[in-house]
């Protein structure tokens, strides 16, 4: 635990000594880059040990406050969240120091390194927080270091916009768990964590249950309460997008897995509540990147489909509690927990490979991309990779959590009653139409933006981006493949600490790493197949000459960009399939002859939760309070004579 201390304390230090250099931002970044490096290498060491079983004596700190202290602790759920926020802030600060240099010119970047690691030291926090007052302080200060960093390009009124719609989210997502902590303080006698266990009636929990699911599902970004998501993702700065969808979102899911341990033995619902709520947001999140034009809109949804399928795995795990089935809670769990990592590895990857795209382009329009394979080969490996793991194929690390979370829904079809395991079978389902649809969706992207010819931008001043922003996707995009490739290892290392938290006794009978043997054998043996044969192409071709002409194309010898596909073109025939969800709206020009002067297809694809829900809950709202303007009148008199009547209420109130 000190050296968890010790991190954060150098994350405070750096954010603190950035912002008094503010007048030198190339120093200001390297100091803020290397507080957020510094503490990974501090932060790591007991994060690994608790995740491989080592125990931390818990510390705590005494406050003047009632019922607030500062009590801290970490073991092995703490640790698996710790992993990746270690990790992925200590690269993505090396990523910012290339991303935020054209910045510095025209903005204050010391703001930035301030925020940066003041969100990175929170996010640490609420993961050791060990007291219910405490977490929610530390929760906030998450909350309040993102909105400025998503608002870092306040000069634009659409980031301006994103910014306040994610910060109202995230307090409307406190809401509902200050009243949550409450419950828990109020029938355990103390705010203290380790009071919380088995304290609460069953009405009482299942009410704990409801709150916290949507207190944390809005930060985690589950569908209904996801629509900040898809705003502050393409609004903020390319690296506060990885680390926000690569971990700071993960926090919502931390506070869930956190308090269901709390609440004791679930009913069936509860997991069967968390499959639907995971197979909503999986579909609906990855058929909505499906249909987006904008790369980093796109990559949002796809988080909201990330967090799906990590509540799906939850949700199997909870049905293998409630019926008392060791195998099938563990493997739902141990899948829902490895997926938190690994899609902080690929979607950090694929966020800041599409940072370095913007970087390059100025755009973030797919369809004014293309050929920057030819220009940008590091970023196109490398976001491949990503693209290749989040659809979870193998031999990359997404197939392996999804793996883990299909055996467990097997083994409950085979082994519970009908009504138990038709949620189970619509994991299954679930599980093969997101990977479907994701598969799709980044053949989409990579071959819009990397592939083909350039559509409108000009790929003469496109180079590759500096070291500095390719050398964290190339570490990130290694370490999706070793996970990927060492798969039996991983889930032997993982499943002990999963057994630890699963509260059903007896011995573990299923072993999924001997699948995942065959499995990864077969992909090592198809990559090392795909190398050798890419090095003897290489070998004969040595000695040949090696001509290129256009491709033929039925006779026609001067194809241009734009013969290619558009991403509304190649989406069309999954979105016209599910067009009873999405309510594309398309604009046609159909061709008027055999050589037409013009054709196009623009389709636009608007969020229904947004449009049909917050937008006129929020109309309404504003209406309300416009009405009530005449209560300022601009006189302190009036405000102090409204703090007394307050008062004077509160007290007759209490009198009675």
């Amino acid at each position: 635990m000190n050296l968890i201390l010790a991190s954060i304390a150098v994350l405070f230090l750096s954010s603190l000594v950035s912002l008094a250099v503010q007048g030198k931002p190339r120093i200001a970044g390297i100091l803020g880059a290397c507080g957020s490096v510094l503490a990974l290498g501090l932060g790591i060491v007991p994060a690994v040990q608790a995740l491989m079983g080592s125990q931390f004596a818990p510390l705590a700190f005494a406050s003047s406050m009632p019922w607030l202290s500062f009590s801290m602790g970490l073991d092995p759920i703490s640790a698996i969240f710790l992993v990746p926020i270690y990790i992925l802030s200590g690269l993505v600060a090396v990523y910012g120091t290339g991303y935020m240099k054209p910045y510095a010119e025209q903005k204050n970047t010391a703001f930035y390194w301030f925020f940066y690691n003041i969100l990175v030291a929170s996010m640490v926090l609420v993961c050791v927080a060990r007291n219910g007052l405490f977490f929610l302080l530390c929760w906030e200060v998450m909350a309040l270091s993102s909105f400025f960093l998503v608002a870092f390009e306040n000069d634009k009124v659409e980031v301006r916009k994103a910014s306040w719609i994610y910060l109202i989210a995230s307090q409307l997502g406190t809401v509902f768990l200050i009243p949550m902590f409450i419950l828990f303080g109020n029938q355990s006698g103390s705010f203290e964590f380790s009071s919380f266990y088995n304290c609460l009636t069953p009405a009482a929990a299942t009410g704990c249950f409801i709150l916290g699911c949507i207190g944390f599902g809005t930060k985690a970004g589950i569908i209904p309460f996801h629509v900040w998501l898809p705003e502050a993702h393409p609004a903020a700065p390319s690296p506060v997008s990885a680390l926000m969808s690569g971990v700071m979102i993960k926090t919502g899911i931390y506070g869930l897995v956190r308090m269901i341990t709390f609440l004791g033995m679930p009913p069936l619902w509860w997991g069967m509540v968390l499959i639907a709520i995971g197979a909503l947001s999986g579909i609906l999140g990855v058929l909505f990147a499906l249909a987006q034009h904008d790369i980093k809109r796109l990559l949002a949804y796809h988080s909201v489909e990330n967090i799906g399928i990590i509540v799906l795995g939850i949700g199997v795990g909870l049905i293998g509690i409630s019926t008392g089935h060791q195998t099938i809670a563990v493997l739902g769990f141990a899948g829902g927990l490895l997926h938190v990592i690994n899609h902080a590895l690929f979607k950090g990857l694929l966020f800041l490979g599409a940072g370095s795209v913007i970087h390059q382009t100025h755009t973030r329009e797919i369809d004014h991309m293309g050929g920057l394979i030819k220009k940008m080969p590091i970023t196109a490996l490398t976001f491949l990779i990503g693209a290749v793991a989040i659809s979870g194929l193998p031999p990359l690390n997404g197939f392996v959590s999804e793996f883990l979370v299909y055996m467990g829904s097997f083994s409950g079809i085979t082994s519970l009653e009908a009504e138990t395991a038709m949620p189970l079978a619509g994991v299954i389902a679930s599980l093969a139409l997101i990977g479907g649809l994701a598969t799709a969706c980044f053949t989409k992207v990579f071959g819009i933006v990397f592939l083909g010819e350039a559509r409108t931008i000009q790929l003469d001043h496109v180079q590759e981006s500096p070291a500095s922003m390719t050398v964290p996707m190339i570490i990130l995009a290694f370490s999706c493949v070793v996970i990927g490739l060492s798969g039996p290892l991983v889930v032997r290392l993982l499943i002990p600490e999963v057994l630890a938290i699963v509260p059903i006794s007896g011995p573990f009978v299923f072993d999924p790493s001997e699948w995942l043997v065959n499995i990864s054998i077969v992909a090592s043996g198809l990559v090392v197949l795909i190398i050798l044969g890419a090095g003897f192409r290489k070998f004969l071709l040595s000695r040949r000459t090696v001509g290129q002409t256009v491709t033929w194309d039925c006779g026609y010898a001067a194809p241009f960009s734009r013969m290619q596909y558009t991403a509304s073109s190649f989406a069309q025939p999954l979105t016209d399939l599910f067009s009873a969800f999405l309510k594309t709206k398309k604009h046609i020009k159909v061709p008027a002859d055999y050589f037409p002067a013009q054709a196009s297809i623009e389709t636009h694809t608007a969020d229904p939760s947004n449009e049909r829900v917050y937008r006129p809950v929020f109309a309404q709202a504003v209406g309300l309070l416009s009405r009530m303007r005449a209560l300022q009148q601009g006189r302190i008199q009036i405000y102090v004579l409204y703090i007394v009547v307050t008062l004077i209420a509160l007290l007759l109130w209490k009198l009675r």
